[in-house]
């Protein structure tokens, strides 16, 4: 056994090396019309042999380190406690999420503009995670083009908002509709398909709107994007310096108040709170309803849910629809923030992270969903010096966590009956 390890640390260092090296250990310098080849410095060259070595000790102990890290939990006094009743932990929730949209609600008047607009991505991420879970968490079909239904929402309004001047509040709801309507679209080609083989398809189709975007220049834009797509409106009332609509009211004139860019960027930041809370309760019912509990049905055992009857097309197809609405929603909301998109907004990577949140959070658990959200959009804005390492470190505590809680932070709880004995 030790012989075996000692081979596979030694195989394991030798291919970090032939990875790391030729990316790390190289740099193209360009001088003129000439490009010549650069050996790396020496601190570099350091640091590529230091994760061989790191690499090669961690999987020579790699039993030893994994059996001491699946005992952490152990040490944490309430590791072994009993799960709490369902109907106290619903109210426990219901009170967190009511004093979190109560401090969400005074949070702008109190927060610098720059906080404000990252607080309104956090937001954004968390109509998506709450999407996303619907699909994943619930329903455990494992979706790798999620962003595609984002795109969806995003490119609606700004494509209505330039060709027909259609305004945000008209888009949002067109919006999240073709992007439910592109989830019901992608859901019949997957029906019988499982695991692996639906986050292959499911990657392709994200991977599709994606260079269909690109490509279709005469009517998107291509890699150049659409501008100028208008912040939404408040009964007529703009919050820009000047009108820009014929008709329209500026807020601070109507208001009597000096004009604030920062009217605008709280305005936004309402705008996704609400529809982020909207998100919360659609699924939150929905996951009391029989519809949601078909879903978890689906999920644990896909055949045992065929033999009681339940109708898979339709579960799945509902799945997919729903979770693509409110990416929509999101999208839309995306695209009035920014005032500019392109389909590098969209690539696989949105796709990952947005997946990684609802795995972080824990499968089904709206709470989790949503403080993994926070977490993964706040902690690299707060640690920009690190920013070159962004994706290593969320990568290292990605594997952290599955080997620690697999679970996830918060994970979901299934309710427990229990039958009194029968004398």
């Amino acid at each position: 056994m030790a012989a075996h390890n000692l081979k596979h640390a030694l195989f394991c260092a030798i291919v970090t090396l032939i990875i790391s090296y030729p990316i790390l250990g190289f740099n193209l310098a360009s001088e003129g019309t000439t490009v010549t080849l650069e050996g790396a410095k020496t601190s570099t060259i350091v640091g590529v042999l230091l994760a061989a070595v790191v690499v090669f000790l961690f999987q020579l102990f790699r039993d030893n380190l994994m059996g001491s890290l699946r005992q952490l939990p152990a040490v944490n006094p309430l590791a072994n406690r009993k799960p709490m009743e369902q109907s106290k932990r619903l109210k426990l929730e219901s009170t967190l999420l009511t004093l979190m949209i109560i401090g969400a609600l005074v949070w702008p008047f109190i927060a610098s503009r720059g906080a404000v607009d990252l607080s309104t991505l956090v937001l954004i991420y968390i109509m998506l995670a709450l999407g996303l879970n619907v699909v994943v968490g619930l329903a455990g079909l494992l979706d790798l083009g999620y962003v595609a239904f984002y795109a969806v929402g995003a490119y609606t309004f700004a494509l209505l908002s330039q060709y027909y001047g259609v305004s945000f509040w008209f888009a949002l709801p067109i919006g999240a509709l073709l992007a439910a309507l592109f989830g019901l679209v992608l859901g019949f080609p997957v029906l019988r398909l499982r695991g692996d083989y639906l986050a292959i398809v499911t990657l392709g189709f994200g991977e599709i709107i994606r260079i269909l975007l690109n490509n279709m220049t005469n009517l998107t834009g291509g890699p150049n994007g659409i501008g100028g797509i208008p912040d939404p409106t408040l009964f007529g009332m703009e919050f820009g310096r000047r009108v820009k609509e014929e008709g329209n009211t500026s807020f601070h004139e109507t208001f009597g108040i000096a004009y604030s860019g920062e009217h605008k960027v709280i305005f936004l930041y309402l705008i996704a709170l609400v529809l982020a809370v909207i998100t919360a309760i659609a699924i939150r019912r929905l996951m009391r309803m029989p519809v949601g509990r078909a879903w978890e049905a689906l999920r644990e055992d896909e055949i045992a849910a065929k033999s009681l009857g339940l109708n898979r097309t339709a579960v799945k197809l509902s799945a997919f629809t729903i979770g693509a609405f409110f990416a929509g929603f999101a999208g839309t909301v995306f695209a009035s923030k920014q005032g500019f998109i392109s389909p590098e907004s969209f690539v696989f990577l949105e796709s990952a992270i947005i997946l990684a949140i609802v795995v972080l959070g824990g499968m089904g658990s709206q709470m989790g969903v949503i403080l993994a959200a926070i977490a993964v959009t706040i902690l690299p804005e707060l640690a920009r010096e690190f920013s070159e390492y962004r994706m290593l470190i969320f990568g290292a505590a990605m594997v952290l966590m599955m080997v620690w809680r697999p679970q996830g932070l918060l994970p979901m709880r299934r309710i427990h009956i229990e039958l009194k004995k029968q004398e």
